[in-house]
């Protein structure tokens, strides 16, 4: 008997399915949230490497104290400055199960500001 998927299971499946049709051999920009921080990374599918990587725990991405709108804001910014540094200026967005709301929203408009295009 197959288990049964939650619903934030279920729209990770959706999201990444959708990703791999519509990807066309970009990194993929994959975003974690946390109750206490949010992670970004650039990860390179085909060489199966990070390429880029920023999350609220580095000095250089924390914005404040705590898991905020502007922290998120700085982790975007910083992600999209190191992949910029190694190369990559086009990604396709992974938000994983979260939706597209609050901290992760900022993230990704923070990075669309630094430079990313997705």
């Amino acid at each position: 008997m197959a288990k049964k998927l939650t619903p934030f299971e279920r729209r990770r499946q959706r999201v990444r399915t959708a990703l791999v049709s519509r990807g066309g051999g970009r990194p993929r920009l994959s975003i974690h949230r946390s109750g206490r921080h949010i992670y970004a990374q650039v990860i390179d599918d085909a060489a199966g490497k990070t390429v880029a990587a920023a999350s609220t725990i580095e000095k250089d991405a924390k914005a404040s104290t705590g898991a905020t709108m502007a922290a998120a804001a700085a982790v975007g910014k910083v992600v999209a400055e190191r992949a910029k540094q190694a190369g990559v200026t086009k990604v396709v967005f992974d938000r994983g199960g979260f939706l597209f709301h609050g901290r992760v929203k900022a993230l990704a408009d923070a990075a669309r500001e630094g430079g990313l295009e997705f």
